[in-house]
């Protein structure tokens, strides 16, 4: 999907306008247009993806109060007499874009207009600060957690997904790549477009071809009709490869070839196919380290590495474990029609001890066991983390020295007893016996907050990573 060049036209003569018009859509701008400047206003807002081209004197609001009111980064192109260039002068002086004088060329409204609309989209795409309060809400209803590296994920989230770019998204198996993608695309200007994800190590490679590229009838035996490929399923919209780094070396260079021509052509067929797909790869691998020793085309990593994004391990997150458990059992609950128990200090104490090899992944699989296994028998959190050797305790397992290991007990034994008393610092004092000064300093140690405990946010929870 391309980014639209879009141009709100203002100008007070209705055959200046049809003709601006006209002009635009010949060459592919897309274009609305107003005889007044204040109709055009609540288009304008902060998030509108165009420019604006107008004329100066009109009555009304003339092009000087209209460049005034609305938001300093969208670029405004001011259309202007003889008589106005002094004008036009210190509307640049305020931050118009530029200004064209009448009678002008055609070609070069355009060129300023394509100019103006590379810059729009630049700035919306680089400036954080441009997201809505919904989408950060929705952000973080998704990638759960008040970490560091949660939030850091967020962050990165939010500023790629305006990226019109290529993405390789690494991480552990088990961290959230696909989940992560998605939220790639749902922030993204392709949201309305398909997501379509596959993953590249279950497909052999005698089909890659024909699943990634699609075939004609009769292209080999059993292609009893034409297939559309997964490019073409995902055709302005987002393609998830997952498990980018088992995709044979033979295959590589086909797939590095429709990168660069964004076109594919169909097994049995010699007509491309253009293409307008967004890239997502998610791998478990070092792709650099790969290509270094061969085993991944170093041309293929540098055209799909256009951006990266690390997922942190859980072990790296453990202060997200009790949102994320707590998010599970509710989900587990209402899938099972069951009802989640609420969780006590020890079992907060048992989630964040827990060494979790498997990540977020083995966590949702805990919290749903634990759910269908506490209704029968009434076994703990403790309990079923400790089933079987491959499921000890990191503070057991011999990790570590043993300062270390105190550590991780006494953060784990503060941030249950927070859990438990759901922020109430004067409670968890006297359960632990500490002053107030003492547990303020081992909280700001451990970088506990007392407001990620309060009533409500340790069970409040929404899928995660």
């Amino acid at each position: 999907m391309k980014d639209i060049t879009h141009a709100v036209v203002i100008d007070d003569e209705p055959t200046v306008l049809e003709s601006l018009e006209q002009l635009l859509t010949l060459v592919d701008i897309e274009a609305t247009t107003f005889c007044d400047a204040r109709d055009a206003l609540p288009m304008l807002t902060s998030d509108f993806r165009g420019v604006v081209v107008s004329d100066i004197r009109m009555p009304g609001m003339d092009g000087m109060s209209l460049l005034q009111a609305i938001d300093p980064d969208i670029p405004v192109i001011l259309i202007t007499g003889h008589g106005g260039i002094a004008q036009a002068v210190e509307a640049m002086k305020l931050g118009a874009y530029d200004f064209i004088e009448k009678p002008y060329k055609q070609d070069r409204l355009v060129e300023l207009i394509k100019r103006a609309c590379q810059q729009r989209q630049v700035t919306l795409a680089t400036q954080p600060q441009h997201a809505t309060a919904r989408e950060g809400e929705w952000l973080a209803s998704v990638i759960i957690g008040e970490s560091v590296p949660a939030q850091t994920l967020r962050q990165q989230v939010q500023a790629l997904a305006r990226v019109n770019a290529d993405v390789v998204i690494s991480g552990e198996t088990g961290t959230g790549k696909e989940l992560v993608a998605r939220s790639l695309h749902a922030l993204s200007i392709r949201k309305d477009q398909p997501f379509i994800a596959i993953n590249v190590g279950a497909i052999p490679e005698s089909l890659l071809e024909s699943e990634l590229f699609g075939h004609e009838a009769g292209a080999f035996t059993g292609a009893q009709k034409r297939r559309i490929g997964y490019f073409e399923a995902a055709h302005e919209g987002t393609l998830f490869l997952d498990e980018i780094e088992s995709m044979p070396m033979s295959f590589q260079i086909k797939l590095l070839r429709v990168l660069q021509e964004r076109e594919v052509v169909r097994v049995g067929s010699h007509a491309p196919i253009p293409i307008n797909v967004r890239i997502i790869s998610a791998t478990k691998q070092d792709l650099r380290e790969a290509s270094r020793e061969g085993y991944f085309r170093e041309d293929l990593y540098y055209r799909l590495m256009v951006a990266d994004i690390y997922l942190p391990a859980l072990r790296d997150r453990i202060d997200d474990v009790p949102a994320l458990f707590g998010h599970f059992l509710r989900e587990a609950g209402r899938k099972n029609q069951l009802e989640v128990p609420a969780l006590n200090y020890e079992d907060v104490l048992a989630l964040e001890l827990h060494h979790w090899p498997g990540n977020v992944r083995e966590l949702k699989h805990t919290a749903e066991r634990y759910l269908l296994t506490r209704n029968f028998n009434g076994i703990s959190v403790s309990d079923l983390l400790q089933l079987g050797q491959s499921n000890r305790s990191a503070v057991f397992s011999g990790e570590g020295s043993l300062s270390d290991r105190l550590e991780q007990v006494e953060k784990a034994l503060i941030s249950a007893e927070l859990s438990h008393h759901k922020g109430n610092i004067k409670m968890v004092m006297e359960v632990l016996d500490l002053p107030r000064r003492t547990l303020n300093e081992k909280m700001q140690k451990y970088g506990l907050k007392r407001e990620t405990f309060l009533a409500g946010q340790v069970e409040k929870g929404h899928q995660g990573p």
